[in-house]
């Protein structure tokens, strides 16, 4: 079987990084085409793949002959009209999360792809392969702890990106607890809130940490709490409190002491290290589906669309002095 040819569109970190592990990890995988606005930066990723080309024309790369299937890492704001030409071009794209940053542009895409027959377009919710979380799952379908009652997640960074504002921290963040929470406990949000608290003074104007409330429809409730700039490294943990037992994702019991951002404490800088194996796992599962003309196994646009719905409802409590919003996902 020949191999999947890729484009990889953006080469920042995550783009560099899907570029290193299809080329190195992922059998099956051929990178041809890597894109960025900036030509040179997208030269110098292309430039760890023997035979791959840059461009600065993500449009060029999608119409490109040598480019099978399309991989989205740009910025947040091209994903619905990159996922659109993808769709077009009838060629699947595995799209980072968001799906786009407003629920209209999601509803947008995901009539696009029903029009043009479904199933071309994979979500990067990662979080459905990492290792840890799968076991996760597998442990509370199992009933291990009983029924879930609440669910903890935790999600802190090193630092926030520059720009950032306390919606970007929900769409850009706190979004892979929207997909995750629903995933491990099988069952909907349909209500939320946000608060903030005392913030760190990193970042004026920004609320950092935010703390946010879901309610699934099994009636479980979920805090997520997203720390942008917790200063020490990257650090997630997921815990679900049951009727019998808790399970939890988290490092070994220490005392931390730790001055701001001396990293100091053995946890990473940034999300590469700790979701390695789950990235690695996604782009394999992914290929394999493309290669063999089959469903993939990862979030669908509907999932993203999902999740921005969820987004969209904390936003909305945000403004609003933190009241409940119930969660509304439109007809597509």
């Amino acid at each position: 079987m020949s191999n999947v040819r890729i484009g990889v569109i953006g080469a920042g970190n995550m783009g560099a990084d899907h570029v290193t592990t299809l080329h190195r990890h992922v059998s099956g995988a051929e990178v041809t085409l890597v894109a960025d606005v900036d030509k040179e930066r997208a030269a110098l990723v292309a430039g760890f793949v023997p035979g791959a080309r840059a461009t600065d024309d993500a449009y060029a790369l999608i119409a490109d002959p040598d480019v099978d299937a399309v991989v989205i890492a740009s910025h947040d704001t091209t994903h619905a009209d990159l996922c659109v030409a993808a769709l077009r071009a009838a060629k699947p794209v595995l799209c980072e999360k968001p799906l786009a940053p407003t629920l209209d542009e999601c509803v947008r895409v995901v009539r696009e792809e029903r029009q043009a027959g479904g199933g071309l377009i994979s979500l990067g919710f990662m979080r459905r392969f990492d290792p840890a979380y799968v076991e996760l799952k597998s442990a509370v379908g199992a009933g291990s702890c009983g029924a879930p009652l609440l669910v903890h997640c935790t999600s802190r960074g090193v630092s926030s990106a520059p720009g950032c504002t306390d919606e970007l921290s929900v769409t850009g963040s706190a979004i892979h607890e929207f997909d995750t929470v629903p995933w491990l406990l099988d069952s909907p949000v349909t209500e939320v809130s946000w608060h903030a608290g005392r913030s760190t003074s990193v970042v004026a104007g920004l609320h950092d940490p935010q703390l946010m409330l879901l309610r699934t429809a099994d009636g479980t409730l979920t805090t997520v709490e997203v720390f942008l700039n917790a200063g020490y490294g990257y650090d997630i943990r997921c815990e679900v409190a049951g009727e019998h037992g808790t399970l939890a994702l988290t490092n070994p019991a220490r005392l931390v002491s730790d001055s701001a951002r001396a990293r100091l404490t053995g946890y990473p800088a940034d999300w590469r290290p700790r979701f390695a194996d789950a990235y690695r796992l996604e782009l394999q599962a992914w290929t394999d589906a493309v290669a063999a003309g089959q469903p993939s196994p990862l979030a669908d646009a509907y999932d993203g669309l999902v999740a921005s719905a969820v987004a969209e409802a904390v936003i909305a409590s945000m403004k609003d002095g933190g009241r409940t919003v119930p969660v509304q996902v439109p007809e597509v």
